[in-house]
């Protein structure tokens, strides 16, 4: 089992680095390794620096937040449907957003819009949390989810229908689609701190949700506080989820997919799940950015627009295997 994990870290990492690698090199415009020196006067040396480069640690970042987000929901709640998009987590950080771009709020400081993202997305868990009920079952769990995601698109529909004027509503289309295109430095300095303390306080859940294996008295016997785990999970999921949505936009499916890929590979421990399904996650969306730059079209297709049409055939095809064990 220990060299299995250790070749999964070392497949993913070297993964990781070949796609790093290509997403520099790989768009509408390609460039050449010999175009790769800063002292040149080449000038696709400044599409690397200035935005392949910036676009590229955002897609490690944001897919590294959403994939040990979802695992750290599906080995909490010990339910395989569990995921920030499927469970209306990225719909209420969308949410917070919209309503500063509906109000122009965004205009007094850098710092609203995803101030207000990781504020819906902490509410979002609170409330995902308080719905399902400590002992959900999956019926439960997911209806908790359809009524945060009924309750967050409800907003978002009536922002966009009262917003103020046409520019408005199509700032708020184009960010809802999810996409990296034409990011920078300011939006990796404004995103980074937060993925990153969200995804520490994650990984210090491994320990309580493998005692959750054995139930919730079972995990108590063996001293694990679970009002400190909830509270660890709810504030690493906001702070992760919530500062991934607000320089992205929603992209939905990459913490569902990634932990049931590689769960038969890591074992039935969901501490050890973590870890992999943040690189994992990380390699997942740097690889579908990289598809939506080279797809022939009039113009560059949406992340999250791609990233759905992955995960909705993946979604369904879940949820029937899930009817035949049932059954």
């Amino acid at each position: 089992m220990m060299l299995r994990r250790i070749a999964l870290y070392a497949g993913l990492l070297v993964l990781l680095a070949v796609l790093a690698g290509l997403s520099l090199i790989a768009g509408r415009v390609w460039v050449p390794l010999s175009a790769w020196n800063v002292a040149s006067s080449d000038p696709r040396w400044a599409i690397i620096a200035d935005l392949r480069v910036p676009r590229t640690i955002l897609g490690m970042l944001i897919g590294a937040a959403l994939g040990l987000s979802g695992a750290a929901l599906q080995g909490y709640t010990r339910n395989p449907l569990a995921d920030p998009g499927v469970l209306g987590v990225s719909a209420m950080a969308a949410l917070g957003a919209v309503l500063t771009l509906y109000y122009g709020a965004t205009l007094a400081s850098i710092w609203v819009l995803p101030g207000a993202a990781m504020l819906g997305a902490l509410i979002g868990v609170g409330l995902l949390l308080l719905l399902s009920g400590s002992r959900s079952s999956l019926v439960t769990f997911v209806l908790a989810g359809a009524i945060l995601n009924i309750v967050a698109s409800a907003g978002i529909s009536l922002a966009l229908s009262l917003a103020p004027s046409p520019w408005a509503v199509g700032e708020i289309v184009d960010w809802l689609m999810g996409s990296l295109q034409d990011r920078s430095v300011d939006e990796v300095r404004l995103a980074a701190p937060f993925i990153l303390a969200g995804a520490a306080l994650l990984l210090t859940t491994g320990r309580a949700l493998d005692a959750l294996t054995l139930g919730e008295a079972g995990a108590r016997s063996l001293g694990i506080s679970l009002t400190r785990t909830r509270w660890t999970l709810a504030l690493g999921v906001g702070l992760a989820t919530g500062a991934a949505v607000a320089v992205s936009g929603v992209i939905g499916f990459v913490g569902l997919v990634v932990p049931h890929v590689l769960r038969p590979l890591v074992g039935a421990r969901p501490g050890a799940l973590l870890a992999p399904s943040a690189l994992g996650g990380a390699v997942l969306v740097l690889a579908a950015d990289i598809l939506v730059r080279v797809t022939p079209a009039a113009g560059e297709v949406k992340l999250g627009v791609a990233m759905a049409a992955l995960g909705g055939p993946f979604f369904l095809a879940l949820l029937l295997t899930l009817r035949r064990r049932i059954a």
